[in-house]
C-alpha cells in the first residue's frame, strides 16, 4: 500500500436519498471519466429507497425471497443484499495506482475504516474469517461488495445505521438467514443517524485509503 504520508486529492459528494438504478449509471459514467482521468478519486455517500441487487456469485437469485421489492443485477462480487432507507451506501470511486492493486487488501481496508466508525459510536465492529463484511459479534452490520475496469473501483459498501432490519427477511443476506443483521442504532441502544455518521465515514476512509476527501457539491 501508499505510504501513508502520502494523501491523493479526491472528493466526495452527497447524494441524499437516490434511486438505485440513477446512482449505478451515475457510477459507471463517473468509472469511465475516472479511467480518462478527467475527475479525481471520488467518494459517493447515498441513501437508497427499498431495493435489492444481485452480485456475480451463482447463487444469488436463490436467495431472493421476496419479489415485491425490485431486483437489479449487477457486476460486483458477492451475493444478494438489501439496500434501503436508513442505510449509509458508499461508492469508492477509486483509480488504485501500482502499489494498491491488490483487491483483497482493498476489501481489508475498506473494512477497517467501517470498523474505525462502528468504535466512533461505542460499537466494537470486526472482521470475521471467509466473510467479508463487518460484525458486531454474531451479527453483521456492513456488507461489502465492488468491482473493478481497469483498475478504477465502483461498487462499494452499505452500512446499517438506523436501517428497518425487518426488510432483510426479503432475502437471505449474501446467503446467510436475515435474522443475523443489525445495525449501528441497534447495537448501540439509541438513535443513529445516517446524517451523523456520514463525516466520521468520509474521515476513517479517507484515513485508510490515504485520500483527502473534500466536499463536492
Amino acid at each position: 500500500m501508499p505510504n501513508q504520508a502520502i494523501e491523493i486529492p479526491a472528493c466526495w459528494q452527497d447524494l441524499g436519498l437516490r434511486d438505485y438504478q440513477e446512482t449505478l449509471e451515475l457510477q459507471r459514467a463517473l468509472c469511465e471519466k475516472r479511467q480518462q482521468g478527467f475527475i479525481e478519486d471520488t467518494l459517493l455517500l447515498v441513501e437508497h429507497p427499498d431495493v435489492i441487487t444481485l452480485g456475480r456469485k451463482a447463487s444469488s437469485q436463490q436467495n431472493v425471497l421476496e419479489t415485491s421489492i425490485p431486483v437489479v443485477e449487477i457486476e460486483r462480487g458477492g451475493d444478494v443484499t438489501y439496500h434501503g432507507p436508513g442505510q449509509l451506501v458508499g461508492y469508492p470511486i477509486l483509480l488504485l495506482r501500482e502499489p494498491e492493486r491488490d483487491l483483497h487488501a482493498y476489501l481489508r481496508l475498506l473494512e477497517q475504516a467501517l470498523i474505525e466508525v462502528c468504535a466512533a459510536v461505542g460499537v466494537q465492529g470486526e472482521r470475521r474469517p471467509n466473510f467479508t463484511g463487518v460484525w458486531i459479534g454474531d451479527r453483521k452490520v456492513a456488507s461489502i461488495g465492488i468491482a473493478v475496469r481497469r483498475w478504477v473501483t465502483l461498487h462499494g459498501f452499505a452500512l446499517n445505521v438506523a436501517t428497518d432490519l425487518s426488510c432483510f427477511s426479503a432475502i437471505h443476506p449474501c446467503g446467510l438467514d436475515a435474522s443475523v443483521m443489525t445495525s449501528l442504532s441497534e447495537a448501540a441502544g439509541r438513535s443513529i443517524t445516517v446524517e451523523q455518521i456520514k463525516p466520521q465515514m468520509v474521515a476513517a476512509l479517507g484515513s485508510a485509503l490515504h485520500r483527502h476527501f473534500g466536499f463536492h457539491s
